[in-house]
């Protein structure tokens, strides 16, 4: 992804939110791209995509497969190939958290349907 085309989806996302989005703790997310499993925290999980805090976040652009378990009832596991589309550095000072914004490539719309009503749910306070 290009330096503008980073840039235009950052804005995006920003000006129009087109999906709900709530915190959701992960601990493994385990990668198929030749890297270790990673250890993280997912938090603004939608059905667009997630960020993981982690203080060494991928390259932007990075593209690899992604498995996860929403914890719904019963759990759902959700595998799907994604983008590493922003990252925040860690800074000794600094008041943003380190990490990585997800954008999911490949999710079906059924895995999205799911994670819809999950988010929704949650919002809601009902979960």
């Amino acid at each position: 992804m290009s330096e503008t085309e980073s840039f235009e989806y950052t804005a995006e996302q920003i000006n129009k939110r087109r999906a709900l989005r709530v915190p959701l703790i992960i601990e493994k997310i385990p990668c198929d791209d030749g890297h270790k499993t990673f250890f993280g925290y997912a938090k603004n999980v939608s059905r667009g995509g997630l960020f993981i805090t982690t203080l060494k976040p991928r390259e932007l652009g990075a593209d690899f497969l992604i498995e996860w378990t929403l914890p719904t009832k019963p759990r759902h596991r959700v595998r799907c190939r994604c983008e590493v589309v922003w990252q925040q550095q860690y800074q000794k000072k600094g008041v943003n958290e380190p990490g990585m914004g997800l954008r999911f490539l490949d999710l079906t719309d059924a895995d999205g349907d799911i994670i819809d009503a999950w988010v929704a749910k949650q919002a809601a306070g009902l979960a």
